[in-house]
């Protein structure tokens, strides 16, 4: 409540609120990439996306799909485990702390680490994994997402999230029907980016298949680098 209260009292442009919503959208970036990689090449199944996971854990139970099966529940066990470690890492929400809280950027610098192992990984690979590997792989990545989820969700912003986006665009749709009310052009920004991304990783997946983490990792380290720059160098003097 706090922070959206300071929110409302900011004048001008480029706001510190704006510069954290501009690098969610880019977080958002990262999930889009991410989960087409998971569908082009890992299994075809999401890395974020655990609703859908569910759905296609169903269909595969009742037409006896056993590698559909294996990969939605190892996507599913990989995203449950990245949000305990990335809520252990990011914390909960305080009512009086700063638009970008430190830990966040540790929860952030941890979802590095674990995409990192993976691009080494799909190097060694060369883009083109075993479907053994391919389910360490899928791991990783649903692991990444996880942690990101929890770190956004650190900073108690009701409808603000990067991997939750059905609720964003029924947050949208509903706020489109009271009258006077204005556009939330954060969640239309938050589900472009989320094309985007997609778009982005499934053609660099499908074309350049080993450059293919390129795209949410270097995503993700302008989102901590610029984190940092906006709001925490300030803190360092």
């Amino acid at each position: 409540m706090l922070r959206e209260m300071v929110d409302a009292g900011e004048t001008g442009f480029w706001t510190p609120s704006r510069q954290r919503d501009g690098l969610v959208v880019a977080l958002t970036l990262v999930t889009g990439a991410v989960d087409a990689i998971g569908l082009t090449r890992l299994g075809g199944v999401f890395t974020s996306v655990m609703t859908g996971n569910m759905v296609l854990l169903g269909v595969s139970a009742a037409r006896e799909h056993a590698a559909i099966a294996y990969h939605t529940g190892v996507a599913f066990i990989g995203y449950v485990v990245g949000s305990l470690a990335g809520a252990r890492v990011a914390g909960h929400a305080s009512r009086d702390e700063e638009l970008w809280p430190r830990p966040i950027v540790l929860a952030l610098i941890v979802e590095l680490v674990v995409l990192t192992v993976f691009a080494v990984w799909w190097e060694i690979v060369g883009g083109a994994p075993s479907s053994g590997v391919t389910y360490a792989m899928l791991a990783l990545n649903a692991l990444a997402l996880g942690v990101q989820s929890a770190a956004v969700l650190r900073f108690g912003i009701s409808g603000l999230s990067t991997t939750y986006l059905t609720g964003t665009l029924t947050q949208l749709m509903a706020g489109l029907t009271k009258r006077r009310a204005p556009i939330q052009w954060r969640s239309v920004l938050i589900l472009l980016a989320l094309i985007a991304g997609a778009a982005l990783g499934a053609v660099v997946s499908v074309d350049i298949p080993k450059a293919a983490p390129v795209v949410p990792i270097g995503v993700l380290v302008f989102v901590i680098g610029g984190a940092e720059l906006a709001f925490h160098r300030r803190t360092r003097r």
